[in-house]
This record gives structure tokens, sequence and C-alpha cells, in this order.
């Protein structure tokens, strides 16, 4: 399956309309994304909780779960944003170019050029 695959398969189940409306540049969809990677990030961080806290074996089958529903929001998020996530991937991938030519390091964490960044973000 392609990146667009995906991303048109998964709209596929997306709601037929939302009962609040657009607040500003903030549309119901976009709304409705990130509330839902948040939401599914924190199903992830309790999987891990419960492994590390409660001494329960890491539940992966889980985790992958969560990571398709990240997914399905991100595709979401991507269409309503009119981008692929190849044009994503490709952005994110040239912005750490930038901010770590070689390898992470936490001196250059802490020193980013954020203007060259969003350059290569608004490219």
């Amino acid at each position: 399956m392609t990146p667009q695959e995906y991303i048109t398969n998964a709209l596929r189940t997306q709601p037929e309309g939302y009962l609040f409306t657009a607040t500003g540049d903030v549309t119901p969809r976009i709304e409705h994304a990130v509330y839902g990677i948040v939401s599914e990030a924190g199903e992830c961080m309790d999987a891990l909780k419960k492994s590390k806290m409660h001494g329960r074996a890491l539940d992966k089958v889980n985790l992958m779960e969560e990571a398709g529903d990240i997914m399905w929001y991100l595709a979401l998020l991507a269409d309503e944003l009119g981008v692929s996530f190849e044009q994503i991937w490709e952005k994110n991938i040239a912005k750490l170019s930038l901010r770590y030519p070689e390898k992470f390091s936490d001196e250059l964490s802490k020193n980013r050029d954020v203007i060259a960044e969003r350059a290569i973000l608004e490219q």
C-alpha cells in the first residue's frame, strides 16, 4: 500500500460531519486530528506505564494498534492540510539534516537555527 492509498482508505471511515464549527483557521478536521493524535499517544504512554510501573510484559500488539490509530489521525490531518505523507517526511528530514548534520547531540538540540528551520518548512 502506498502512503496515498493509506490516506484514501483511512479517510473512508472519517465522520460525515462535526457537531462544532471552525474557530478561525482551526477546522473541525484539524481539531479532530490533533485531539486524536494526543489521545492515542496517551494510550501508548499507558502501555509503557503498565510495563514499567506494574511489571507487565510490554504489549507490542497494542502499541502497534495505537500507532495505527495515530496514523489514521495523521492521515486526516495531512488531507485537511492538503499535503501528502511524502511531503511531510521530506520537510521533516530536511529540517533534521539542518539541525543535526551528523547525529543527534544535546548541544545541537539546544542551539537550533529556528529561522532556517522554518524557512525549510515553508519551501
